[in-house]
């Protein structure tokens, strides 16, 4: 899954009544302050461009209309690459969706890039040379 579509899926999830509500109460706590952190982070890489906040503003409103134009604002606010961003949203999915996560559902696909790092609590020295 590329990292727009990730964030796209947990702002789906967390704006779903029925996603976060279906918990149980501790895990459904953790999922709320999950999709708190998340907003907080898009809200961030919008901040400045009112038409974007009005688009996730929509789409909290009403997922389905909106993925497409918020996935377009994420993109251009250069979303995928924030390692947060990316990471918060994950963390939310994997609190919503368990079994989707135990198969593997939300990996991210990075192609082409140089210095990515996945996991926890790494340490990660790059070199690069041409």
């Amino acid at each position: 899954m590329d990292p727009v579509t990730l964030i796209i899926a947990a702002l789906a999830a967390g704006a779903s009544a029925g996603a976060i509500d279906a918990l149980k109460d501790n895990t459904k706590e953790a999922a709320k302050a999950a999709y708190g952190k998340l907003l907080d982070l898009v809200k961030r890489r919008f901040r400045g461009n009112a038409k974007a906040e009005e688009t996730l503003a929509d789409h909290q409103g009403d997922p389905e209309t909106y993925a497409k134009p918020l996935a377009k604002k994420l993109t251009e606010a250069g979303a995928a690459d924030d390692d947060e961003l990316v990471a918060a949203a994950k963390a939310l999915l994997e609190l919503v969706d368990k079994a989707g996560a135990e198969h593997g559902k939300y990996n991210v696909t990075v192609s082409g890039s140089k210095g990515v790092y996945v996991g926890d609590y790494g340490t990660q020295t790059n070199t690069f040379t041409d």
